[in-house]
């Protein structure tokens, strides 16, 4: 009888550490997945990048970080509109040149009026970045403006990389920007 309780309670035991072991190894590889940097590359017009930029600010929890040339895509300004009503820390620096483009000022317009600040060059190069920064943990770069010519018809590409390193890099190269008042003003609609 002694016997027989002891082999279920080897056999549990032997149970439990396999278990212990396996999960282990699964929490390992789940957590070298999310620490491993990638990079995804979504190329216009044919995958729609603007659609899937729109999925990540969706996604975003604590700040957004927009330096962008161009943005009139209404599905992105309701994004980051969105975002910014759920508690996002939005900003946006784009190029003042642009603002002579009616549909740029509409939407920057409707990101002020959102409560959104938007900071525009007054240096005399362009503000030419086109890079999202999103929680310590997104950058997103590349050919492309938040355009719809751009996500329909151009020849763009958009790569979404998921490293902290790189993104801590990227948001402190925005934040020295923004804080920069000799080569960065803020905008208002007039």
């Amino acid at each position: 009888m002694n016997r027989g309780r002891q082999f279920p309670l080897l056999h549990l035991a032997c149970w439990v550490a396999a278990c212990i072991w396996w999960g282990s190894g699964l929490v390992s590889a789940w957590a070298r997945e999310t620490t491993t940097p990638t990079v995804d590359v979504w190329y216009a017009p044919e995958d729609r990048p603007l659609q899937q930029v729109v999925e990540l600010y969706e996604q975003a929890r604590q700040y957004i970080y927009v330096a962008v040339y161009g943005v009139t895509f209404p599905p992105i300004v309701k994004a980051l509109l969105a975002a910014h009503k759920r508690g996002v820390d939005v900003r946006v620096i784009t190029d003042r040149q642009r603002l002579s483009d009616p549909k740029q000022r509409a939407a920057m317009a409707a990101l002020r009026e959102g409560g959104i600040p938007v900071k525009i060059n007054r240096h005399e190069g362009l503000m030419h970045l086109k890079q999202v920064v999103i929680d310590d943990a997104i950058n997103v770069n590349g050919s492309m403006n938040h355009t719809s010519s751009g996500n329909r018809y151009n020849d763009e590409r958009l790569d979404v990389i998921r490293d902290r390193e790189l993104s801590i890099k990227a948001r402190d190269k925005f934040l020295s920007m923004w804080r920069d008042r000799r080569r960065f003003e803020d905008w208002r609609a007039s």
